[in-house]
């Protein structure tokens, strides 16, 4: 994706997030439908491996509807503290993983049973996305996405973001970035989570300074070090 086009990033995801409702809802009339979510799970862990957290940005159909759909109508807060602790992440994680395997294993071998164990899950975390991205900000489920979680504890150091001696901590940087990060603290005694970075461009974009990117400058990276 080219860093400064993000007109492009979200075209594509006026094509993803139609996978949402194609599952959710007509999960429920066709339930076999509901183990299209293991595509989104291989997706999401398979490309953290490479890319970190990029699957999250435009090819998540629920990420894109959120952006999308939600962009205008949130309250767009900041986000609490509470969704980004490690141990409600991880607890999610066991949460969402507990009540699929359990409705498995009382349906096994119906493969329709199956499959709406897997609608009635997506439908439901969808329900509360969009309730927490009204309420607080598009992306908070983001913050504590099962999957979202697995890739963010796979990407601590995939494809990392890196900040030029160019920056002067504007700030813009951070109004734009869907996960409330804040790329101008890179290089700084402040922390940057590389690992929940979906790498859509947006702060790079944003820059009137561009001094962020993905390609390491190991001369300004030292200059802004050192400053």
């Amino acid at each position: 994706m080219k860093p400064n086009n993000l007109a492009f990033r979200t075209n594509l995801q006026a094509f993803t997030w139609v996978g949402l409702p194609l599952v959710a809802i007509g999960g429920w009339f066709f339930p076999v439908m509901g183990f299209l979510l293991f595509g989104c799970m291989v997706g999401a862990v398979g490309l953290s491996f490479f890319r970190g957290r990029n699957w999250c940005d435009w090819m998540c159909p629920r990420g894109a509807f959120l952006d999308l759909a939600l962009g205008r109508l949130s309250r767009n807060v900041q986000i609490p503290k509470f969704f980004k602790h490690e141990f409600v992440r991880a607890f999610m994680v066991m949460l969402i993983f507990t009540v699929i395997g359990i409705q498995f294993y009382f349906s096994w071998g119906n493969i329709e049973a199956m499959g709406m164990a897997l609608v009635r899950v997506l439908t439901i975390t969808t329900v509360v996305a969009i309730l927490l991205g009204w309420g607080i900000h598009p992306r908070t489920w983001c913050r504590i996405c099962p999957m979202g979680t697995v890739a963010h504890w796979i990407a601590r150091s995939k494809n990392k973001l890196h900040a030029s001696n160019k920056c002067v901590s504007c700030g813009l940087c951070a109004k734009a970035c869907p996960m409330q990060l804040n790329p101008s603290a890179i290089g700084t005694g402040d922390s940057f989570d590389y690992s929940d970075c979906l790498k859509c461009s947006s702060c790079i974009s944003s820059c009137p300074k561009k001094a962020l990117s993905f390609e390491s400058n190991d001369k300004e990276k030292s200059c802004r070090v050192a400053a």
